[in-house]
């Protein structure tokens, strides 16, 4: 099974995986106070529904032989009952993925990768230090069949050679970045290839996540800035372009894309470089054209304006590669 999209926002923990870890989280002071009202309202009786998400009631299971019977315990009489509602039941199973996995074997086994300058999941960021976290991930850097390999989806491929650590668990380098065909291909994989003993068989393992660099989107303040690609796999044309912008100074944010499975459509947003953070009302598209994306508080930047090219072929990538949320950092630039 893979991650939902959205990442893990301000709640303590990370999603698990299929690995069956429970993950605890911590609920900030006003879901607490959310929790502590659901919990009044069931004690007056009242049944409480979140819409489209959870229904909370209470079941009495007791019995009394006579009038004068004790009554029974509240840990044998009281029982709290938990349904998720339907939409959020079809919506879990529409993004699930399942996958056929193969017996164990002792692979280089990544699963999170993060940019430690950024603090963002799934970052490639020239001017940071990449952070791989897994199992069996130690190499011997000096070993010639040993490495971890950084490639673009549409082409280029470098060997890693610049690491401030090398463990079992945890792989840190300075990523060195191979250029691609245009400049919206910006898509990645990373992967370790470790070979554990002398004459043993060099296994490889592939990080199931596409990594993204940020892209620089000059111009906006300029009479006609030009178009720049963005959201966009290893195609030779770019799914979606930055057309202009309204901003009073040069700020680096993130544009969001979430394919909504009951709508049928994709939602897109601008949001802040923190998970979690300050986001703009989300823009609805079903087809090609071109569209208006507000900012949000706080932010240098009120507008931005896009063109979506092909709309199908991004709806596939967010679908099928992104497991429904794709996201880009942009660069924006007035000159």
């Amino acid at each position: 099974m893979s991650r939902p999209p959205g990442g893990t926002g301000k709640s303590g923990g990370r999603p698990s995986t299929a690995s069956g870890l429970t993950t605890r989280l911590r609920l900030p002071r006003m879901p607490a106070l959310i929790m502590e009202r659901i919990q009044n309202e069931m004690i007056n009786g009242n049944k409480v529904t979140f819409e489209d998400a959870f229904t909370f009631h209470l079941s009495l299971n007791g019995r009394m032989d006579g009038p004068d019977d004790p009554l029974p315990n509240r840990d044998d009489l009281v029982d709290v009952n938990i349904y998720a509602a339907r939409k959020f039941v079809e919506r879990i199973r529409y993004l699930i993925q399942l996958e056929r996995l193969p017996m164990l074997e002792k692979l280089p086994l990544i699963t999170s990768s993060e940019d430690t300058k950024l603090k963002l999941a799934d970052v490639l960021n020239p001017n940071g230090v990449l952070r791989l976290t897994g199992s069996n991930l130690y190499f011997d850097e000096d070993d010639p069949d040993c490495h971890c390999t950084i490639a673009g989806t549409e082409s280029g491929e470098t060997r890693q050679t610049t690491f401030a650590s090398i463990a079992n668990s945890e792989v840190m380098l300075v990523p060195d970045i191979p250029p691609q065909a245009y400049p919206w291909n910006n898509e990645y994989t990373v992967s370790i290839t470790t070979q554990y003993t002398e004459h043993g068989t060099a296994r490889t393992g592939i990080f199931r996540h596409r990594l993204r660099t940020p892209l620089a989107v000059p111009g906006l303040g300029t009479p006609s800035p030009p178009e720049t690609g963005i959201l966009t796999g290893n195609a030779a044309t770019p799914y979606v372009g930055v057309n202009a912008g309204t901003l009073t100074a040069d700020e680096r944010l993130r544009i969001q894309v979430i394919f909504d499975p009951v709508t049928d459509k994709l939602l897109f947003n601008l949001i802040d470089m923190q998970e979690g953070g300050a986001a703009g009302d989300e823009v609805a598209v079903a087809q090609n054209g071109e569209y208006i994306i507000p900012g949000f508080s706080g932010s240098a930047v009120s507008t931005l304006e896009i063109t979506v090219n092909d709309y199908a072929a991004l709806k596939q990538l967010v679908h099928n590669h992104y497991s429904g949320r794709l996201v880009d950092i942009l660069d924006l630039a007035m000159a």
